[in-house]
Formats: structure tokens, C-alpha cells, sequence
């Protein structure tokens, strides 16, 4: 196996590894059962978000708006559970739903303005954000029975229910992409649209299920979110479209498309969870810690095109080669 390729499939795991190896040998509090335990509950409801992105960014889109998605529903569900007084469960249902529709409504717009989803999602983060606060007046609303909180705050035995949440919902996934015709579809979709096309998959309605599927569980994070906040806030997702998108992309998600394993963005969430809670642990600022998230996003970014451009250059050759036999 090539140096190139070993680094390709395994390089992630390293860099994994050797940030364990660096925080353990800073600060005698981070390899300890309780501090581990507790990176998994704060990067549950990242990952659970890296799911449905998954799916969009595989497909060749990208979804901004996840991070204003969380906030409606902490807001829209603890709105109707402390105001309109309705049962904890049919107001999850609600939220859930609205960030359901939100992702129909980006996969929609995708399909009907044949803009980039980029600037489509840009422009529905703003106006979700902004339905968020104008519900909430941009206050936080709280008074939530007791009950509520044991999905975001619960444990089954010693792990908590955010991280049982997040594996049930990453088998399903990892399940759906490997396994179903859906995706093979998926892949399909983001690795070449037009033979896609022609293949018999209709690709508008394809993209419009995708971005909805990932509205679905982005809702779940965010219930799971609120439950752990025990408080609907209206900024209560962001920053999450940032940190999910990092993670994906070093997990090997190509922002092409076409590429990727649920597996390998689990990994990247944990190496954004370890940095994150490692830094804490180590007394570094919020500002530094934006500074090397943002280095990590760019050093992704970077690697993925240079591996983009590696395969296009063998792929090349061996065109050439076929056409000439």
C-alpha cells in the first residue's frame, strides 16, 4: 500500500491518537473516565447533526443552515411546551418536523432555482435564525418539567442517553448508505449527476428527500440539545454548522462529493470534541481556540482538494488508456 493511501484511509485515526496522546501528557485531568465520558455527551448532538450532513454533502450538496435549524426547534418546542402548554412529546414532534421542513425547503429551492446550496442555505440561516428571536423576542424561555430532561441529561447505566442516541442514529445511517439502494443512490448522485440521471434516479426529488432527511435529524440534535440545556434559546445551534462541517470534511466527506463513511465524520466529530475539551483543560482562550478550529477547517479543506486533484490525475491515464485499447 502507498504511503499516500495508507495516510488517505488511516491518516484520521493517527491524528486522533497522537491529539490523546499530546492532551494526556498536558493535563493529568483529561484521560480520566469522567472527562472522556463527558467529550462523548458534548459532541453527541454534533454528531448527530454530521449524520444528516452525511448524507446532503455525499450527495454534493452542503447545509449552513443546520446550525439556525437547532435553534427554531429549541425554541418552537419549548415555546409550545411552556406557553401554548402542549404535551413534551407532540411539541418535540412539532420541532422536529419544522427543521424537517426547513431541509425540504433548501432541497426545494436547490432543485427549482438551480443556485448552489451554499447561498441558498446562507440565506435560510438568516431567516431562520430571525424566525427563531422574533418567536423567543430573543429571550430564552425555561420552565420545562423535570421529565424533559432526562434525554439530554439521562444515562442508560454509565453512558449517556445523547450518546446512545447518536450511535442508534449512526448504525441507521451507516445501514442506509451501505446497504439500500437509496444509497448507492447517494453516492450515485454526488459522484457523477448526469450518469446518475440516466441511470434512472430521479436526482430533483432525490435532493429534496436528502436535505429533508437532514432537516429530520438535525432535529433530533436539536431536541436532544434542549433537553440538555433545559432552555430554549434562540443561538442555541450556532456555531454548529461550522464545527459540523469541519468535522466532516477531516472525516472524509469530499465537499465535491460523491465520497465518505458515516465511520470517518464519527472520527472527525471526536477529533473536534478532544481538541475542543483539550484546550479547555488547558486554560486556552475562546479566541485561540477559534484560530486553530478555523487553521484544522482550512488544513481540511486543503487536503481534500489536493486528494480531489490526485484522483483526477490517475484517473486521467487511465481514460487515455481505455481509449486507446
Amino acid at each position: 500500500m502507498a504511503l499516500n493511501e495508507f495516510f488517505r484511509k488511516y491518516g484520521i485515526f493517527i491524528v486522533l491518537a497522537l491529539l490523546f496522546i499530546l492532551f494526556s501528557s498536558m493535563t493529568e485531568a483529561f484521560l480520566t473516565i469522567n472527562n472522556l465520558l463527558n467529550i462523548l455527551r458534548q459532541v453527541s448532538m454534533m454528531g448527530i447533526v454530521a449524520v444528516g450532513m452525511c448524507f446532503v454533502m455525499i450527495a454534493g450538496g452542503i447545509d449552513l443552515s443546520v446550525g439556525a435549524q437547532i435553534s427554531l426547534v429549541s425554541i418552537l418546542t419549548s415555546w409550545l411546551m411552556v406557553h401554548a402548554e402542549v404535551h413534551p412529546v407532540l411539541a418535540a414532534v412539532a420541532g422536529v418536523a419544522a427543521a424537517t421542513l426547513v431541509g425540504f425547503v433548501n432541497g426545494y429551492l436547490w432543485v427549482t432555482l438551480n443556485i448552489h446550496p451554499l447561498m441558498i442555505t446562507l440565506a435560510t440561516m438568516t431567516i431562520v435564525t430571525g424566525l427563531s428571536k422574533m418567536i423567543s423576542g430573543g429571550m430564552s424561555i425555561f420552565g420545562f418539567d423535570k421529565s424533559f430532561r432526562v434525554l439530554g441529561q439521562g444515562y442508560v447505566g454509565s453512558i449517556p442517553i445523547p450518546v446512545i442516541i447518536l450511535i442508534v442514529v449512526a448504525l441507521i445511517g451507516s445501514f442506509i448508505l451501505n446497504k439500500t439502494y437509496f444509497g448507492r443512490y447517494v453516492y450515485a448522485l454526488g459522484g457523477n449527476e448526469e450518469a446518475a440521471r440516466l441511470s434512472g434516479v430521479n436526482v430533483k426529488r432525490m435532493r429534496m428527500m436528502l436535505f429533508s432527511l437532514g432537516g429530520f435529524i438535525t432535529g433530533i440534535a436539536g431536541i436532544v440539545l434542549l433537553s440538555r440545556m433545559n432552555s430554549g434559546q434562540p443561538n442555541a445551534g450556532a456555531g454548529f454548522e461550522f464545527d459540523v462541517l469541519t468535522a466532516a470534511i477531516l472525516g472524509g466527506i469530499s465537499i465535491m462529493g460523491g465520497e465518505g463513511r458515516i465511520s470517518g465524520v464519527l472520527t472527525g466529530v471526536l477529533i473536534i470534541g478532544v481538541l475542543s475539551n483539550g484546550l479547555v483543560l488547558m486554560n486556552v482562550g475562546d479566541y485561540y481556540q477559534s484560530i486553530i478550529k478555523g487553521v484544522v477547517l482550512i488544513a481540511a479543506i486543503g487536503l481534500d482538494g489536493l486528494q480531489h486533484k490526485n484522483r483526477k490525475k490517475k484517473a486521467v491515464p487511465s481514460v487515455q488508456l481505455a481509449a486507446g485499447g
